[in-house]
C-alpha cells in the first residue's frame, strides 16, 4: 500500500506483493473537488474558480461540523440550521438543474447564485430571530416567518430534486398539499386541514419538521461516520479490506465473487452506503468476477447485493440505523446487537449464491500469483483494525455513537499518520473533506424532505389511518401484513433513497406492525430492511445500476440478478418476525432460530438456482422450496420437518454427484 502507483509500476503483472486499488477511477483527472464543479461549471476557470470555493465551504463545513460535535454547547435547533444551510448552498453551487445544456449556460448560473445567497439568508433568519420564534410558537406567525418558510421550503424541495431526483421532492410537495387539502378529501383519509401559513411555519420554523430528528441524525451521527468512511478510502483502508478479503477466499472456487461478498461486507460495515461501496470496491472486485468466467450482470449482480448487505450490518449500518435508534429512543448500541445475527445471515446467503454459481458454471479460483498475500496485506494495514476494533467496543459499551465516531476518526488519523504507507498530505485531507461532503448532500436533503412527511404525518394522524387500512386489508394476518409492507417499499423505492424510504414506511406502515404483536425493534428492523431494496430491485435498482456500468452489462439483467442474490431482504423480515433471531428468546430459542432459518435460507436459494453439488430435478426443486415455506411457518414442528427435508434433499446430491468441474485452486 505504500505509495500504489510505485507498486503497480514495479510489479506490474503481480498481485502478491500489492493490494487491490478501490480509488475512484476518475482519481487521474484531478482532484476530486475540482471535478465535482466541473459537473456544473464546466472545467475552465469558472469551474476552478468554483472548485476552490466548493472546497473551503467543504473544509468549514468539516470543521464546523468536527466543533459540535466536540464542544455541545450549541442549541441543537441552530446547528442543524446551519448544517443544512451548508448542504443547501453546496447543492445549489454544484448540482446543476438539470442535465442539459441550458442549465450550465450563464443566466443559469447567475440564477444558480442567486439560489445560494438566498439558501443563506433563509437559514439565518431562524438562528437569529431564535428567542423571538420560540416566544410566538403555536401562536400567530408573522408575514416574515410565512414568506421565509415558503422560500426555505421551496429551495429545499428543489435542492432535493437536484441532489436526489424528483420523486422524493414531489412526495414532500404532496404530503404538504394533503395538510392543506385535508376538509375537501372524503372518506377516511379526511381531516381539520390548516392554513397555509400554519403548514410552511411548522414544517420549517418549529422543531418538528425539516429540522426534527431526521435531519438531526443526519448533522450529527451521520456526518461523523461518513467523514470516518472518507478517511479510511483516502488512506488505503478500503485497499486493506478488499485485499484481506481476496487474500482469505480468493483461492477458492469463485473466488473473486467470494471475494468481494466478504470484502463489501468489510467495506460497507463502515461506509454505511451501498451505492459508494458499490462504486469503489465494485471498480476492483467486478473485472475480477469477469475474469475468471462470471457472466457480466452476475458479476454486478454479486456486488450489488453484497454492498446492499454493507448497510445491514454493524458497527455503522446505514443512516436509517440512526435514525431508528433516535426515533425509538433506544441507545444505538441496542440496534447494533440485534442487528448482527440477521446481517450475517444475509451475508452467508449471497455467500451460498456465488458458491453454486461458480460450481454450476465450472469457475475455479484465482492464480496465486494474481492474489495479494496475507502476509503481505496485515503487513501493509494491519494498523487500519485498530480504529475499527475501537468504534465496536465503544458502540458496545453504550458510548453514545457521535462521540464514538469522532474517537474512532482521531484513533484513525493517528494510525494513518504514523505509517508513511497512509500518511495523507494536506491536498490528501482536502479530498477527505470533498468526499464527505459530496456523500453527505442527498443524505440531508432526503432527511430535511423527510421530516417535513414526519411532521405532516403527526398533525393529521395519517400514520395511524392507514395502517388501519393495511390491517383490515390483511383481516388481521402479520404475514399478509409484511407482504403489504413490501409492497408498500417496493413502490416508495422507485424514487426515494433507503433512508427516506424507512422514516416514510415506519410512521405510515409501522404502528400496524406493532398492532399485531411485533416489539417496537422488530418493527423497525423488518421495515428497515424492507426498505433496501431499492438498491437491489427492478425497476429501480440503485447500486445495481450502478454496478451495471462499472461492468457494461444491462442494468435490467443486473437488477434481476441482484435481486436474486438478495432474496434475504425479503425472506429474513419474516424470521424476524416468527423466530428469536432477534435476540428476543433464549439461547437455546435464538441458536435453533438461526440454525433452521439458515437451512431455509439455503433451501431457498438452491431451489432458484437449481443446483447445489449437482443440476437438481423438477421434484427437488418443488421439494426444497416446500422445505424452506415450512421452515419459514411458525412452529418448532414445522421447521424441524422443513430441516429434515432439505437434509434429505441435500444428501441425495452427495449421493448422485457428478465430479465437479471448479475443483479448488491449490
Amino acid at each position: 500500500m505504500n505509495d500504489r502507483r510505485t507498486a503497480t509500476e514495479e510489479a506490474p503483472e503481480s498481485g502478491a506483493d500489492r493490494l487491490p486499488s478501490t480509488e475512484d477511477e476518475e482519481e487521474g483527472s484531478g482532484p476530486l473537488w475540482r471535478r465535482m464543479a466541473a459537473e456544473r461549471w464546466g472545467e475552465d476557470r469558472a469551474g476552478r474558480v468554483v472548485g476552490a470555493a466548493a472546497l473551503v465551504i467543504a473544509v468549514a463545513f468539516g470543521l464546523f461540523q468536527g466543533y459540535t460535535a466536540l464542544f455541545i454547547g450549541m442549541d441543537i435547533y441552530v446547528q442543524r440550521v446551519i448544517h443544512l444551510m451548508f448542504v443547501l448552498v453546496l447543492v445549489f453551487l454544484l448540482k446543476p438543474a438539470a442535465r442539459f445544456r441550458w442549465a450550465r449556460s450563464t443566466p443559469m448560473a447567475a440564477v444558480d447564485l442567486l439560489l445560494v445567497a438566498t439558501a443563506v439568508a433563509v437559514t439565518v433568519y431562524p438562528v437569529v430571530n431564535r428567542e423571538a420564534l420560540v416566544l410566538r410558537a403555536g401562536g400567530v406567525p408573522t408575514g416574515a416567518d410565512v414568506l421565509v418558510s415558503v422560500v426555505a421550503l421551496v429551495l429545499l424541495l428543489e435542492a432535493c430534486r437536484r441532489a436526489i431526483g424528483p420523486f422524493m421532492a414531489f412526495l414532500g410537495l404532496a404530503f404538504l398539499f394533503y395538510s392543506w387539502i385535508g376538509p375537501l378529501i372524503p372518506g377516511p383519509f379526511s381531516h381539520g386541514g390548516q392554513l397555509y401559513q400554519r403548514i410552511a411555519t411548522y414544517s420549517y420554523l418549529s422543531d418538528d419538521g425539516v429540522f426534527g430528528v431526521p435531519l438531526g441524525v443526519a448533522a450529527t451521527f451521520v456526518f461523523a461516520f461518513i467523514f470516518f468512511g472518507a478517511l479510511l478510502q483516502k488512506t488505503g483502508g478500503g485497499d486493506f479490506f478488499i485485499g484481506l478479503a481476496y487474500a482469505l477466499t480468493g483461492r477458492f472456487a469463485g473466488g473473486p465473487a467470494k471475494g468481494a461478498v466478504v470484502g463489501s461486507a468489510m467495506m460497507g460495515s463502515i461506509t454505511g452506503s451501498a451505492i459508494a461501496n458499490t462504486v469503489t470496491t465494485g471498480a476492483f472486485t467486478i473485472p475480477m468476477m469477469k475474469r475468471v468466467g462470471y457472466k457480466k450482470h452476475e458479476a454486478a449482480g454479486v456486488e450489488a447485493a453484497a454492498s446492499t448487505g454493507g448497510q445491514l450490518l454493524p458497527p455503522v449500518m446505514g443512516a436509517g440505523a440512526f435514525v431508528m435508534a433516535e426515533m425509538m429512543g433506544v441507545p444505538y448500541a441496542d440496534i447494533v446487537k440485534v442487528a448482527i445475527i440477521p446481517a450475517l445471515m444475509y451475508f452467508a446467503v449471497v455467500f451460498l449464491f456465488v458458491d453454486i454459481l461458480a460450481r454450476k458454471n465450472g469457475i475455479g479460483g484465482m492464480p496465486s500469483s494474481q492474489l495479494p498475500r496475507l502476509r503481505t496485506t496485515l503487513a501493509a494495514g494491519w494498523h487500519f483494525m485498530a480504529p475499527l476494533l475501537l468504534l465496536v467496543t465503544l458502540l458496545l459499551a453504550y458510548v453514545p455513537p457521535l462521540r464514538a465516531g469522532v474517537y474512532a476518526i482521531g484513533a484513525l488519523f493517528l494510525v494513518a499518520m504514523l505509517r508513511s504507507a497512509s500518511r495523507l498530505t494536506l491536498s490528501g485531507m482536502a479530498e477527505v473533506f470533498a468526499l464527505t461532503a459530496r456523500n453527505v448532500l442527498p443524505v440531508s436533503v432526503a432527511t430535511g424532505v423527510a421530516g417535513i412527511i414526519v411532521g405532516v404525518v403527526g398533525q393529521t394522524a395519517l400514520g395511524l389511518k392507514l395502517s388501519g387500512m393495511i390491517i383490515d386489508a390483511a383481516a388481521g394476518s402479520l404475514l399478509l401484513t409484511l407482504v403489504l409492507v413490501a409492497l408498500a417499499s417496493l413502490v416508495l423505492g422507485l424514487g426515494l433513497p433507503v433512508t427516506a424510504a424507512y422514516i416514510v414506511l415506519i410512521v405510515l406502515a409501522g404502528p400496524a406492525l406493532e398492532t399485531l404483536g411485533l416489539p417496537l425493534i422488530v418493527a423497525h428492523m423488518i421495515v428497515y430492511w424492507l426498505s433496501q431494496d431499492s438498491n437491489v430491485t427492478p425497476p429501480v435498482a440503485l447500486a445495481a445500476f450502478s454496478a451495471s456500468g462499472i461492468a457494461g452489462a444491462s442494468p435490467t439483467r443486473t437488477g434481476l440478478a441482484a435481486w436474486k442474490f438478495a432474496k434475504g431482504l425479503y425472506l429474513i423480515p419474516i424470521l424476524m418476525a416468527y423466530s428469536s433471531i432477534m435476540l428476543n428468546g433464549t439461547l437455546g430459542e435464538i441458536v435453533f432460530s438461526v440454525v433452521s432459518g439458515m437451512v431455509g435460507l439455503a433451501a431457498a436459494a438452491v431451489a432458484l438456482e437449481g443446483f447445489l453439488l449437482r443440476p437438481t430435478t423438477v421434484v427437488e426443486r418443488l421439494l426444497l422450496v416446500a422445505a424452506a415455506v415450512l421452515v419459514f411457518m411458525p412452529g418448532t414442528v414445522t421447521d424441524l420437518v422443513g430441516m429434515a427435508m432439505t437434509a434429505v434433499l441435500v444428501g441425495l446430491q452427495f449421493w448422485g454427484r457428478r465430479p465437479s468441474p471448479a475443483a479448488v485452486s491449490p
